[in-house]
């Protein structure tokens, strides 16, 4: 097994959100994979040009929790009105199916939602407390701001420190800097 390299990439910071996804857009035609842009508003189309605007797994996820979490509280509502605790009031059936709809419903959204924030926190490997980019004192101090970074990835097969500072540098970046581990 190859040992960590001590760099985690390169990054270039861009003027404008244009240039960022201009340049992303190359990247991604060159071959790279492992890179991650980041940005002080939402800009549109760069999910796309990082290779990420794919499907998501998350609302079948959701839809498979809420469906659980509704046959939970319905199965949960018969058992204690019908075994658990059984009361006949007004000869009504002990398997009365329509009082137990209200707690089906709250159960499968409740169910819902909860796979839909875990799902989100584990699929964005989220909290991350710490995140080597926040090495770079530019990034640091503009990033949230008005300035706009790339970053390739030194993970990425296709990377290369010379190759990728060299094509880092021909986007037209305003810096191009090593991110340290």
């Amino acid at each position: 097994m190859p040992e960590p390299t001590p760099l985690y990439g390169l990054m270039a910071e861009f003027e404008t959100a244009e240039q960022l996804l201009a340049a992303t857009r190359r990247a991604h035609a060159e071959g790279y994979r492992r890179m991650d842009a980041y940005s002080p508003f939402p800009v549109t189309g760069l999910a796309d040009a990082l290779g990420q605007g794919g499907r998501t797994i998350i609302p079948t996820l959701v839809l498979l929790a809420g469906l659980l979490g509704g046959a939970a509280g319905f199965l949960f509502a018969d058992y204690v009105s019908a075994y658990a605790y059984p009361l006949n009031v007004g000869s009504r059936p002990l398997h009365s199916w329509p009082a137990f709809i209200p707690v089906a419903f709250e159960t499968t959204i409740l169910g819902a939602a909860l796979a839909a924030v875990f799902s989100m926190l584990i699929l964005n490997r989220l909290p991350e407390p710490y995140h080597p980019v926040f090495n770079v004192a530019r990034f640091a101090e503009f990033a949230s701001r008005d300035r706009f970074f790339l970053c390739l990835e030194a993970v990425d097969p296709k990377f290369s420190l010379e190759t990728a500072r060299r094509f880092l540098e021909s986007t037209g970046p305003a810096h191009v800097a090593e991110v340290p581990r």
